[in-house]
């Protein structure tokens, strides 16, 4: 797709991915509540992905996050951990990921958390509305700054 005025292409994105300062408003809500609201988001763009935001730990109402089971590991930033988000009665499970102790070049993520956006009651950038990416595994939020296509729908997994 080629992008409009104001709109990324996704396959411009560089591989391994980049993090960048956002600058936008970034809320979002779980069980009817605000679960964090912020300006201080990162984004990791990556070829093919829909940005994921990073928000700050500080960023989160207290409580909302919890250790979960299990890991990942990703070539260019390391080895996540999983967490459970609460927040208004109730419990997204294993639904956001943080990078504890980031590989070098990723260092900025440390401190951050990302959402799976599905998983949430609602996730908004400047007050848009976020489309979470397809699939179930990558969590990359899609507004209409960015155009794919993208990675995560069935029959993409090779690209």
């Amino acid at each position: 797709m080629q992008p409009g005025p104001g709109q990324e292409s996704v396959w411009d994105y560089p591989r391994p991915p980049r993090v960048e300062p956002s600058g936008e408003r970034v809320v979002v809500r779980l069980g009817g509540v605000i679960l964090v609201d912020t300006r201080d988001a990162l984004r990791v763009l990556e070829t093919s992905h829909p940005p994921a935001y990073y928000l700050p730990r500080s960023a989160f109402r207290a409580g909302a996050l919890m250790p979960a089971a299990g890991s990942s590991v990703c070539e260019y930033k390391g080895l996540a951990a999983y967490l459970d988000v609460q927040s208004g009665g109730k419990v997204a499970r294993r639904a956001a990921w943080t990078y504890p102790s980031p590989l070098p070049g990723y260092e900025a993520l440390a401190d951050h958390v990302s959402l799976y956006p599905a998983a949430m009651d609602a996730c908004e950038v400047d007050g848009e509305a976020v489309v979470p990416q397809e699939g179930g595994f990558y969590g990359g939020w899609i507004t209409s700054r960015v155009v794919g296509p993208f990675k995560g729908a069935s029959g993409t997994l090779g690209w």
